[in-house]
């Protein structure tokens, strides 16, 4: 994948008409999902879907008169920094609260691609389009927000602090859980296996400091490296990875430090306390930020947890 800062002004203007040509087919996609049930919500999508058709045409005219009639094929999953989005158009029925979210989140995104692309480039004709853009792209979100909020019930509306939240989850949950997770199921095995194949609990622990501080650096660097946060939103690149670090050696020093208990089995069954709390925090996040149900969350962080635990013991045991 390509980065962002890496592409110049001819690729960024690509990429910017296949963002709003597929953007323009997303939103028909809304609209004839919603037009049964949603026939005012499904109007503004087609009148959405006509204004990104038009912002194509503007960019590539654009594009025609700065670098020729060739535009090359850059889109959306050739650049790092993008949210994947799920594919909620194929669904029918649409649920109207999940097309609002989703609109709102493609059109922030499209702002932000927009203003870091304005920021880097000097062509007057390029900045004016851009600004443009800008502009439009804040219609759109308040548009997105504002979708049927006459036809969902008051439970379902979001809160007024619905953007500070996504950007919490984005820059802090989201890092967090999956270092969270990486520390406390990737380490059971190599702890275990060492706990069982030597029965010291010394050894054990030093065993689980260097796999909880190796996969915390390695973690934390992996994130830091994998989007600048430039177009997703996910705020600094060194913060997240920051926080995926030290939550990833945090995972694996909960069930390392009982090995500092001398007597090997009251060690072990301390360290399988915790490490079943420490499941329990891990699907109650899921739970709470992502969405997921607590009893499927949970099953799936049990089921995982127990496998690599098994391998583990089974290593160490042989």
């Amino acid at each position: 994948m390509r980065r962002f800062s890496d592409l110049d002004d001819r690729e960024v203007l690509a990429l910017a008409i296949s963002l709003e040509e597929e953007h323009g087919r997303i939103y028909a996609e809304y609209a004839a999902g919603l037009a049964g049930e949603y026939p005012a919500s499904a109007q503004v999508f087609t009148e959405m879907a006509a204004e990104e058709n038009a912002h194509r045409r503007w960019l590539i005219d654009l594009f025609s008169a700065k670098f020729g009639d060739h535009i090359p094929l850059i889109r959306r999953q050739d650049v790092s920094g993008f949210v994947r989005h799920e594919p909620i158009w194929m669904v029918r029925p649409l649920g109207l609260e999940k097309v609002r979210a989703q609109a709102g989140a493609i059109e922030r995104e499209t702002r932000q691609f927009y203003v870091s692309a304005l920021a880097r480039t000097t062509d007057a004709a390029t900045r004016k389009l851009l600004g443009d853009l800008i502009a439009a792209e804040d219609k759109h979100v308040s548009q997105a927000e504002a979708i049927g909020d006459k036809a969902l019930t008051p439970d379902a509306i979001e809160s007024e602090a619905v953007t500070e939240r996504r950007a919490f989850v984005l820059q802090y949950v989201q890092p967090g859980l999956t270092g969270l997770i990486d520390g406390s199921i990737s380490t059971l095995a190599p702890i275990f296996a060492a706990a069982f194949a030597t029965h010291n609990t010394w050894q054990t622990f030093l065993v689980g400091m260097a796999a909880s501080l190796g996969a915390g650096i390695s973690m934390g660097i992996a994130e830091a490296m994998s989007d600048d946060g430039m177009i997703s939103g996910r705020g600094h690149p060194w913060m997240r990875g920051a926080i995926t670090g030290l939550m990833t050696a945090l995972g694996g020093l909960g069930h390392t430090l009982p090995y500092l208990i001398s007597d090997f089995w009251t060690a072990t069954a301390v360290a399988a306390v915790v490490v079943v709390i420490e499941l329990w925090i891990i699907a109650w996040i899921r739970a709470r930020y992502m969405d997921s149900k607590f009893t499927r969350a949970a099953t799936e962080v049990v089921i995982g947890g127990l496998i690599v635990f098994a391998v583990g013991i089974a290593i160490g045991s042989a």
